[in-house]
């Protein structure tokens, strides 16, 4: 009887994993790929859709693109995972395993702050992206220079910032009346990040004429207005259209599978080769946190899961072989930042050529270093003519 191996989730680990396995895995084992949707979506370049929707169709890879004819994909939504069983229970379906690959990926943190989640537009899918430029869209319409569309963007690290640059270049396309904040609890945009790249970003969001507001976290949201510091004299932000993008945590689907993790934020606890509590169930990118030696894990990071994906397929592919398994090591290559139109790079470090001779840069070569990098996991997941065709969206 051959051995069932599944694979959950279509973002960066997902379909990475899916291609070494596929190429690791000897004729005695059916692989076995599970996702809500049927694509694999391009995440770190989902804010262009906030500006122009048309992007879409270059940043979303067809699942039949990735896979081989050998391998059998599934649509559908996982509810829950049976350890002891070894099923992956679906809404409407089960799914056998011998060996499971959990890739979900991880949803919005919303830290307890009333209001928030009911109030607030994430990023995390196409259809997030897609529910943002309708609802600026109107919101611009209804407005005039003189009483211009308020939208607030609450977190400034990587996905606020790229968020709140392309609001900015959407308002310009279209001479659209929108005020534009950017609100960070703690005290600098891209928090615990090198100052010099801290201020690169700062001095682009301000070019974009951004308001940016830092040192007071949001304590409420209504209706109609986002509370910050929670003291009867803090400030009150009225907004038209208000975006969160400050955090992450597990999907909720996870909170009741039997396998050890964070009681906060319910991301799985997984080894430095991938494997859970459960020897039989691996995990890697958002949905887990992978040790990185004590007291460390691996960033929650599309070159993060990028990386991990190789070692995590080959890892459930030595475990169906019975060898044993290889350790993984994130090497954090550097760090790229789309602020609209233009980008930002930090500690760069490239193929053969080492670190990049400046510290922090902008411009010209950090765009298309930002074009380079989508490109580069497009022609690996998918094709060189998807990258191609992408390049002038991204």
């Amino acid at each position: 009887m051959s051995t069932q191996v599944v694979v959950v989730g279509s973002g960066y680990a997902g379909a990475g994993a899916v291609n070494r396995l596929e190429d690791e895995l000897d004729a005695g084992a059916e692989l076995t790929w599970i996702s809500e949707n049927d694509y694999h979506l391009v995440l770190h370049e989902v804010h262009r859709c906030i500006r122009d929707p048309s992007v879409e169709s270059k940043i979303t890879i067809p699942i039949d693109d990735i896979k081989s004819d050998s391998t059998t994909f599934l649509k559908g939504h996982v509810t829950d995972v049976d350890v002891d069983e070894r099923v992956v229970e679906l809404e409407d379906d089960e799914v056998e395993y011998d060996y499971l690959l959990l890739a979900i990926g991880s949803g919005t943190a919303f830290f307890g702050i009333d209001g928030l989640q009911e109030y607030a537009y994430e990023l995390k899918s196409l259809d997030d992206a897609r529910a943002i430029h309708a609802d600026i869209k109107a919101a611009a319409e209804d407005a005039s220079r003189d009483d211009p569309a308020q939208v607030i963007v609450g977190g400034a690290g990587l996905s606020g910032i790229q968020t709140a640059g392309e609001i900015a270049e959407y308002r310009d396309d279209h001479r659209a009346p929108i005020d534009i904040t950017l609100v960070e609890g703690l005290d600098e945009v891209f928090p615990n990040n090198d100052p010099e790249l801290q201020g690169a970003l700062r001095k682009r969001l301000e070019a974009l004429d951004i308001e940016i507001l830092t040192g007071d976290f949001i304590s409420k949201v209504d209706e109609e207005t986002v509370y910050l510091g929670g003291e009867e004299d803090d400030p009150e932000l009225a907004y038209d259209s208000l975006i969160w993008t400050g955090g992450i945590t597990g999907h909720e689907e996870v909170h009741g599978m039997e396998l050890d993790q964070d009681e906060r934020s319910h991301r799985v606890f997984a080894d430095a080769d991938f494997q859970t509590s459960d020897e039989r169930v691996f995990a890697l990118g958002d949905t887990a946190l992978v040790e990185q030696g004590p007291d460390s894990v691996a960033p929650p990071t599309a070159q993060a899961a990028w990386q991990a994906a190789d070692v995590a397929g080959e890892n459930v592919a030595r475990a169906v072989a019975g060898k044993p398994l290889k350790t993984w090591r994130h090497e954090d290559k550097g760090t790229v930042v789309s602020v609209g139109e233009d980008a930002v790079a930090h500690d760069v470090k490239l193929p053969v050529l080492g670190s990049f001779p400046m510290n922090v840069f902008g411009g010209p070569a950090a765009r298309n270093l930002k074009k380079a990098i989508a490109a580069r996991w497009i022609a690996d997941v998918a094709s060189k003519k998807d990258a191609f065709d992408a390049w002038d969206s991204l």
